[in-house]
């Protein structure tokens, strides 16, 4: 049995640490920006003249072999023929199956359906309970069996869903793709081979039915000496995307918007790029429209959800990445962008 400890520990403490927190406690976070997400009004979804064609399910799988719930809400595209696409979506810590609907329900517009997890141990519960424990319970929930529990989580709703007689059907088995948002993110690196040595063996979390992932505000793997040994081995073709202000922070642990971009330069994949936007925090990329401004806010989600989908589209039809398919989203959206880095090998037909 694993013993509790964090897969990616925290990030040296910043001043006024609270006393007993553990400098090992931390793995990919999203609490900095889920502590600011605790108020103010949700992402509005688009109303129901843009959504005719979408159906929208909500499943409370068990997985009994673990005893762990999996809550899950997928996107289904009414209009589209034949087995189609899967996005699956990771939540970063305090999160919930309904969030990212901004990003499933493009995808299941545009014929890909989009499988959204719910992460028990690291979900919503979090915020509840007495405040001034809240700090430890967010540090509990970074532990490393959470950590596994989450790739155990994916791995899980992925045969339940094939499995199913009727939406199986609906699923084409080879092209799945994982996305994810900080802690989400960090799920999704150590689904696509993210190596991490316990006791000088390679823990097995590699789930090689995904064909490309999608990152979101990845946060490093804290307290881990060498950062590129644990990503090189990530050979998925990988989009990553964050903000010039994409910051980690909460009491005792700090994560400079530059993490992010040391993620992409370590991840070995041949074919990655990496999308930086001008402004806007942590959370952003959540379903919160109070993050940084309503206006800049909604620009952020709608060039995050077009990049997300010319990456699935083009990764299931030429192996993801190319100039061709991303050169008419770089100029919609060149105002909008800070920096824009491809990496890729030639496209395949």
């Amino acid at each position: 049995m694993l013993e509790r400890r964090p897969v990616l520990s925290a990030a040296p403490p910043a001043a006024g640490r609270p006393s007993g927190l553990s400098r090992r406690a931390l793995l990919g976070w999203g609490a900095g920006s889920a502590l600011a997400a605790l108020a103010g009004p949700v992402w509005a979804n688009d109303g129901p003249a843009a959504r005719p064609t979408v159906t929208v399910l909500d499943r409370d799988w068990v997985d009994t072999a673990r005893a762990r719930a999996v809550p899950v809400r997928l996107y289904l595209p009414d209009h589209a023929t034949g087995p189609r696409p899967l996005l699956v979506v990771s939540h970063g810590i305090g999160g919930t199956r309904n969030g990212y609907s901004y990003l499933g329900r493009h995808m299941a517009e545009a014929g890909i359906a989009s499988l959204h997890l719910q992460h028990i141990g690291s979900d919503r519960e979090l915020w509840r309970g007495n405040p001034l424990t809240l700090v430890f319970r967010l540090q509990a929930a970074a532990q490393e069996t959470e950590a596994l529990a989450r790739v155990q989580d994916l791995r899980f709703a992925l045969d339940r869903l094939l499995d199913d007689a009727e939406l199986g059907a609906r699923i084409d088995p080879q092209r799945i793709a994982g996305a994810g948002h900080s802690y989400g993110a960090n799920t999704m690196m150590l689904a696509g081979g993210a190596r991490v040595l316990r006791d000088g063996q390679p823990l097995a979390l590699r789930e090689a039915r995904l064909r490309g992932v999608l990152l979101l505000s990845s946060p490093p793997f804290y307290g881990e000496p060498d950062l590129g040994a644990i990503l090189r081995p990530v050979q998925l073709p990988s989009l990553h995307i964050t903000t010039t202000d994409d910051v980690i922070t909460i009491p005792g642990y700090n994560s400079p918007a530059s993490d992010r971009v040391a993620v992409y330069e370590a991840i070995g994949s041949a074919r990655k790029a990496l999308a930086v936007f001008q402004g806007g925090p942590h959370n952003v990329f959540t379903d919160r429209t109070t993050a940084s401004g309503g206006e800049l806010n909604a620009r952020i989600k709608q060039a995050t959800k077009e990049l997300a989908l010319d990456f699935v589209q083009d990764l299931f039809a030429h192996g993801g990445l190319t100039e061709a398919a991303l050169a008419p989203w770089r100029s919609r959206h060149a105002g909008l962008v800070a920096r824009f880095d491809l990496r890729s090998a030639a496209a395949t037909a």
